[in-house]
């Protein structure tokens, strides 16, 4: 895992810039890369206006002086509107000695009239909330270019710091960061550029990051045997209750990702379509059978019976994964969730399981895997994925439609499909969540729950085709 899919924090970009330094690439060579990388996605993007940079002290700042540079040699009119001098002897100084263009006090009129406004103000590290003459120049701006992140952003969590404006274009170096692809930031940043700065591949050596995006590159989707059969496809057990249209949603979604056999084990479920299979035994006898090795517990089950059917299955040792009712039977007793192999909730259910966690969403998910030994898919439009041993994942493919009744049961449904085949939890839980998304933007707008399994095997037969 890692490359190009691997998110960087503001800290761990610093240990990677300095690692640089080691290896003989100065922070004025990275200034001067970052700053042409900006003017140069500009270029592409826009037509030549009047620019106005506002450069903060520090290294966006100094991004800033470096984009200002190469704007103007194209012969743009630009002008720098520095907030605060760059720190005496820094690179930013340096590149800041290099500008020979105007320089003008920074004002709101100024921002108004500029035609295109770079935000190279505060960087992804920013440890403060920004200060409302600062907010109020950015939200002036009538389009706007943001270095790094759109200030106010924290490129490790995504959340606002005070206030941010709103980019149309954001040109980060060398590496996303976490704030790129979680809300609030994401919607933030506008178009998202990654610019290659020289940074050695030594530097990111240095670091082992355990956050990614979240793409096929990380994981491999299981393949069937020329001479295998339904059972080496693994047999998933979908408890089924009262609501059986819950189960039923995620069985069609398990056998279209490639489950051998997928059975509904529960009193009389009705609606139950050909292909799948209907078990009335009794729990104690399923569960001795050792080809039921995996479980989906949970969707439409009933709070009561998913508590005591959890407990069943874990003490069984078998591998769960637990959704809907499941979670909800262990609210503000999140240890009753130890033992299963992967839990799906959304925020309401997370907040209910683990009233204490109150960070932001990568932590939480990460300190909740930790606790309870398991993976946490904390679903969202930014949903991450968090293994106990501080693995991460964010998925940044899920359409605003995806967001509908029944689309939770199919998400549990395919991860415990892909966990029957043999996925490890971890991977089969990425790879579900990106698929979820992947077959909701190939159904478009105006899909309902019952239309996402079917647009899973073209999804499944695009990666092997396009070797993700």
């Amino acid at each position: 895992m890692g490359g190009m899919d691997a998110l960087y924090t503001p800290q761990e970009m610093g240990l990677i810039d300095t690692a640089a330094l080691s290896c003989g690439v100065s922070g004025l060579m990275l200034m001067e890369n970052a700053g042409t990388a900006v003017a140069r996605a500009i270029v592409r993007r826009f037509r030549p206006c009047r620019v106005l940079v506002l450069a903060g002290p520090g290294n966006n700042g100094g991004d800033g002086y470096v984009a200002a540079r190469r704007l103007a040699e194209r012969g743009w009119p630009v002008a720098v509107a520095p907030l605060a001098p760059p720190r005496p002897a820094s690179d930013a100084a340096a590149a800041a000695a290099l500008w020979r263009g105007p320089v003008v006090a920074a004002d709101e009129g100024r921002v108004q009239s500029a035609e295109l406004v770079i935000d190279a103000v505060f960087g992804a590290g920013l440890a403060r909330d920004v200060d409302p003459g600062t907010v109020a120049l950015l939200g002036a701006a009538r389009r706007l270019v943001a270095i790094d992140v759109p200030s106010g952003v924290d490129g490790a969590t995504g959340a606002v710091r005070g206030a941010a404006p709103r980019a149309d274009l954001t040109v980060t170096f060398a590496g996303l960061k976490p704030g790129h692809l979680l809300f609030p930031g994401r919607a933030l940043c506008g178009e998202t550029v990654c610019a290659e700065i020289g940074m050695p591949a030594a530097a990111f050596a240095r670091v082992e990051t355990k956050t990614w995006r979240n793409t096929p590159a990380l994981w491999r989707l299981p393949a069937p045997a020329a001479t295998g059969h339904k059972y080496e496809r693994g047999h998933l057990t979908i408890l089924a209750g009262p609501m059986s249209g819950a189960a039923i949603l995620a069985a069609a979604a398990a056998r279209r990702i490639g489950a051998g056999l997928v059975t509904l084990a529960g009193p009389d479920p009705a609606g139950v379509p050909p292909g799948i299979i209907v078990s009335r035994a009794a729990l104690d006898e399923l569960v001795t059978d050792p080809r039921r090795r995996v479980w989906l517990c949970g969707p439409g089950l009933g709070v009561e019976a998913a508590g005591q059917t959890l407990a069943h299955l874990v003490a069984a040792g078998r591998a769960i994964v637990a959704d809907a009712d499941a979670l909800t039977s262990a609210a503000g007793e999140a240890e009753r969730l130890r033992g299963v192999a992967a839990i799906t909730p959304h925020e309401g259910e997370f907040a209910r399981v683990f009233p204490d966690l109150q960070a932001d969403r990568l932590s939480r998910a990460r300190a909740a895997a930790a606790r309870i030994g398991a993976v946490v898919v904390l679903k969202g439009p930014d949903t991450v994925i968090a293994a106990p041993d501080g693995r991460a994942a964010i998925n940044a493919n899920a359409p605003p439609f995806l967001a509908t009744a029944g689309s939770g049961d199919t998400l549990a449904g395919i991860a415990a499909g892909l966990l029957v085949q043999g996925m490890p939890a971890f991977e089969a839980c990425c790879a579900a969540v990106w698929l979820h998304g992947a077959a909701a933007t190939r159904a478009g707008g105006g899909l309902i729950a019952e239309d996402l399994a079917d647009h899973l095997p073209m999804v499944v037969e695009n990666i092997k085709k396009f070797n993700f």
